[in-house]
């Protein structure tokens, strides 16, 4: 593990692709599209771009229903050796993100990371699962056991959480530990009809910050992607995001399907951190606490 995300093979900057798009009625539709979408931002000078939470299909877990088990595959897979082959053709890096069968009865929200050359070169699933109206998540996944981590990358060391890991500083702290130059995080996330508006807007807002706040905590680019369209009572809001360093938007979409570009310069990470050095000034002695539940 090298932990040096500041040289991306010499390159000064590395533009991203995120691709916001709203669920299709089946894998077949969704890889085509994908495919669509990828080469489309390979051609426009993307080198590293990811898909949306679970992008193969419907936000299934708006309800337990145990026939959509039959929705998860094997990591290695059909879809992973797909775009290992579209990803070493456009030599580009895909994050996918995709409902894991790791075995009868167990299953995990995993993200891949296939490198240029058509590789897995990580592997992350899901540690933060929620159970809430229209979220009903613990019934499908289990919590995740490869921990957090980060990976090389032909254009620079990456690191994945998804979802529900975004409200979690320890997410974003542990897999910027790793090395991660950019953390990417592919969502579902919108408002549900019947919490009303407002509370909608609230929640977005809240969803912003928290991920900024991870950007600035951490001094690295931060990469979030979103759903859009409405499936039942859920209105996926989309509002996917790059952020710099300082939490300042780099590229931000609306609640339209939507390629999002934005170039993210590694060199900026070593002279930044120089001038806020969290990592430095990190208290490792006073942190124990962190570790319990709650301290009473």
């Amino acid at each position: 593990m090298t932990n040096q995300p500041f040289s991306p093979g010499g390159r000064r900057a590395v533009r991203i692709a995120l691709l916001q798009n709203a669920g299709f009625a089946s894998p077949a539709a969704a890889i085509a599209d994908t495919d669509r979408l990828v080469t489309e931002a390979a051609g426009n000078g993307a080198k590293i771009i990811c898909t949306q939470e679970l992008f193969l299909h419907p936000y299934f877990c708006r309800i337990q229903d145990p026939e959509f088990f039959a929705l998860a595959e094997m990591i290695p897979g059909p879809t992973t050796r797909h775009y290992g082959e579209l990803a070493h053709r456009l030599g580009v890096v895909i994050i996918l993100s995709l409902f894991e069968h790791r075995a009868p009865g167990l299953a995990h929200n995993t993200a891949v990371v296939i490198d240029a050359d058509g590789r897995i070169v990580g592997k992350y699933r899901k540690m933060h699962i929620p159970q809430d109206p229209g979220f009903e998540e613990k019934f499908y996944f289990t919590p995740g056991d490869l921990g957090f981590q980060a990976c090389d990358t032909a254009f620079g060391r990456i690191g994945v959480i998804i979802c529900w890991d975004q409200w979690f500083p320890e997410s974003a702290r542990l897999t910027a530990l790793q090395g991660a130059g950019v953390i990417f995080c592919p969502t579902a996330i919108g408002g549900l009809a019947s919490e009303g508006p407002e509370l909608a807007a609230l929640q977005r807002e809240a969803w912003l910050n928290v991920q900024r706040g991870h950007a600035v905590a951490n001094g690295c680019f931060y990469a979030a992607v979103n759903r859009v369209g409405k499936e039942g009572e859920t209105h996926f809001w989309g509002s996917s995001f790059v952020c710099d360093f300082y939490g300042r938007s780099l590229a931000e979409a609306d609640d339209k399907p939507a390629i999002l570009y934005a170039d993210c310069d590694w060199r900026q990470l070593e002279e930044h951190r120089r001038m806020w050095p969290f990592f430095r000034d990190r208290r490792l002695d006073a942190y124990g606490k962190i570790t319990r539940r709650f301290d009473d």
